[in-house]
């Protein structure tokens, strides 16, 4: 990949972080907004996901992106079912609304590419997108989760995604 495409892909990683953590800084989140903010980073890794199945000839790749896609959607169920129990509907948002932004340019930016580039594009932006995840996670929305089964489902859930980073970034190195 070319230094401009990594460095796309970088600033992507950086804007998200930023988002995240502007909008959280801003004011603090309440719970409604935190499940809305949860749900939609979940949703967008699963539709970032899907798409990389469909497009990437990598084994490692597709495995990766699988296990995003299976993982996420196990989070989200869990999180809608904890909403259910606690009666909480979730509320749109500025962060979520950004992220959601962020996401379709990316999404836009990862449709014009194939092959290699793609999968390193694909799993560069995994990298960058789960470390600004779970550093909002850490930093932003589990010290501000008021409900206590609220705040174990998203420590549970930065715990699967401090793997997936990891993942993210063994599966980046082999694609050099």
């Amino acid at each position: 990949m070319n230094t401009l495409k990594r460095l796309g892909i970088g600033l992507a990683g950086l804007m998200l972080t930023t988002t995240l953590g502007l909008a959280a800084e801003a004011t603090k989140p309440t719970d409604p907004e935190i499940a809305h903010i949860a749900y939609t980073a979940d949703n967008i890794d699963i539709q970032a996901a899907e798409h990389a199945v469909k497009v990437s000839k990598n084994k490692a790749v597709q495995d990766f992106a699988r296990d995003m896609i299976r993982d996420h959607e196990a989070v989200n169920k869990q999180a809608l079912a904890l909403l259910a129990k606690l009666k909480v509907e979730p509320k749109d948002n500025a962060t979520s609304q950004a992220l959601v932004n962020q996401a379709d340019a990316t999404q836009a930016h990862l449709a014009t590419l194939k092959g290699a580039a793609f999968d390193k594009a694909y799993v560069d932006n995994e990298v960058a997108y789960h470390h600004a995840v779970n550093t909002a996670l850490e930093t932003t929305l589990i010290p501000a989760a008021q409900n206590a089964e609220l705040k174990d489902l998203l420590t549970t859930g930065l715990q699967i995604f401090k793997g997936h980073e990891d993942h993210a970034r063994m599966v980046a190195g082999e694609l050099k």
